[in-house]
């Protein structure tokens, strides 16, 4: 297994995105996190990353539908919505996406983290 876990200016993203996954050609796994200035919000995002796709990998779901969907939801997301893709109902990793959140909620915590400060942090990339 090799997983590679980086983090990158945010302009370096493949689309609009504070954390992405790839499943590479020779069977890696990268993780790129938008630097936020800050280690502990890299770590939440990585880990939530992590965790979403594992189990997308598990359950069959490839990047490119995720990146599909998240690449089309952000062409149309309507001016003001701060929603994230994978919360949409039709997004097809909604289950693996809501269960990497509770996970990152809950690591936050033992950090002692203000989520709301944290998600203010993610959503001013």
């Amino acid at each position: 297994m090799k997983i590679q876990l980086r983090t990158i200016p945010h302009s370096e993203q493949r689309y609009e995105t504070c954390g992405d996954w790839e499943n590479l050609p020779e069977g890696s796994l990268r993780i790129s996190v938008s630097d936020m200035g800050n280690d502990d919000y890299a770590f939440l995002v990585a880990i939530h990353e992590l965790v979403e796709v594992w189990l997308c990998n598990k359950r069959g779901i490839t990047d490119e539908a995720v990146s599909a969907f998240d690449i089309e939801y952000e062409k149309n997301r309507p001016e003001g919505d701060e929603s994230e893709p994978g919360n949409h109902p039709d997004a097809p990793y909604r289950k693996e996406h809501f269960f990497a959140t509770n996970i990152e909620r809950m690591i936050a915590l033992e950090l002692g983290l203000d989520w709301e400060k944290y998600s203010k942090a993610v959503m001013s990339l």
